[in-house]
């Protein structure tokens, strides 16, 4: 699967000069609300998604992404994940943020203390929103087993803080502190997104 190419078809692929969510500059910006408004294209990541997660042997009662970013994914991910416990043993839940900086887990959502879970995550630059909910389900008394994406693009390749991350692809876009943006960039009229 060309992810890239997913994006390039949905129009979700753009080059300027964007203010990301982890507060770095960017020439370029992947828009995952934008692919995902298409069940077909979605559909096609949630199957490639749970491929790569069964292909792994990773094993998860639940999956939980972000809202609003990891909401769709999650759902879509887990439609098509086989976690051993039949279709009627697929969850999918999302972590909202709390208004204090961090994320929890909504009170219609239980989490067993054991319960494995995968966390979901559209696209990595630095994992800061997809970490939120991976602690809030912790606290729930879940244990994350891994991290999935559908691109990763952080400049070091691994483990996310620890923990096992697999990706659909890797894409490696330069990436500014504010402080530290070339003048090229610099001229063209940011987009905050």
């Amino acid at each position: 699967m060309d992810v890239l190419e997913l994006y390039q078809q949905a129009g979700a692929y753009h080059e300027g000069h964007f203010l990301l969510a982890s507060g770095r500059h960017s020439p370029k910006f992947l828009q995952s609300t934008t692919l995902l408004q298409y069940p077909h294209l979605t559909e096609q990541i949630g199957q490639a998604l749970a491929a790569r997660l069964q292909g792994e042997g990773i094993q998860a009662d639940f999956l939980i992404g972000p809202a609003m970013g990891g909401v769709t994914l999650a759902y879509e991910t887990a439609r098509h994940y086989d976690n051993g416990k039949g279709p009627s043993g697929r969850r999918a839940i999302f972590a909202e943020k709390d208004g204090q900086g961090g994320m929890k887990i909504r009170e219609a959502f239980t989490i067993t203390p054991g319960e494995t879970f995968v966390a979901v995550e559209d696209v990595l630059t630095t994992g800061g929103s997809v970490l939120k909910a991976v602690r809030a389900a912790e606290q729930a008394g879940g244990r994350c087993v891994a991290i999935a994406c559908i691109v990763d693009r952080r400049a070091q390749e691994g483990p996310l803080e620890g923990y096992r991350l697999v990706s659909l692809t890797r894409l490696v876009f330069d990436t500014y502190l504010p402080d530290e943006v070339p003048g090229w960039l610099a001229e063209i009229p940011l987009q905050e997104i």
